[in-house]
């Protein structure tokens, strides 16, 4: 809850009972549990509004398609990415080996 621990909270409480007394404090729970549903009723009626007015304009739709077009370019990357891996010799090392092996062969030092 809100990032708050155990000992935390006995803190508040107790400051909470210094401040207000025991006689107002379920006062003061009720007066903060109204104003937080007023914030949350607001909250959602200014989120209801944002996504009439998107559907409306048609942004939610764009929005969707965009996503899916770049949904569909990430796959094709990956597959693109896959098919290429597969066409790169397993064993890069050995090959670089055998290349130099065939470079420095004429030149090797005699012992």
């Amino acid at each position: 809850m809100f990032g708050i621990g155990g000992g935390e909270l006995v803190f508040i409480i107790i400051v909470a009972l210094m401040l207000f007394g025991t006689d107002k404090i379920p006062e003061a729970a009720r007066t903060f549990a109204k104003v937080m549903a007023q914030i949350k009723n607001a909250s959602n009626d200014i989120k209801g509004e944002i996504q009439k007015s998107a559907f409306d304009n048609g942004i939610d739709t764009s929005f969707k398609q965009i996503t899916s077009n770049f949904t569909n370019e990430v796959e094709s990357i990956k597959s693109s990415v896959l098919q290429n891996s597969e066409d790169v010799t397993k064993n890069p090392i050995e090959e670089i080996k055998q290349d130099f092996e065939d470079l420095t062969g004429p030149i090797k030092r005699q012992k």
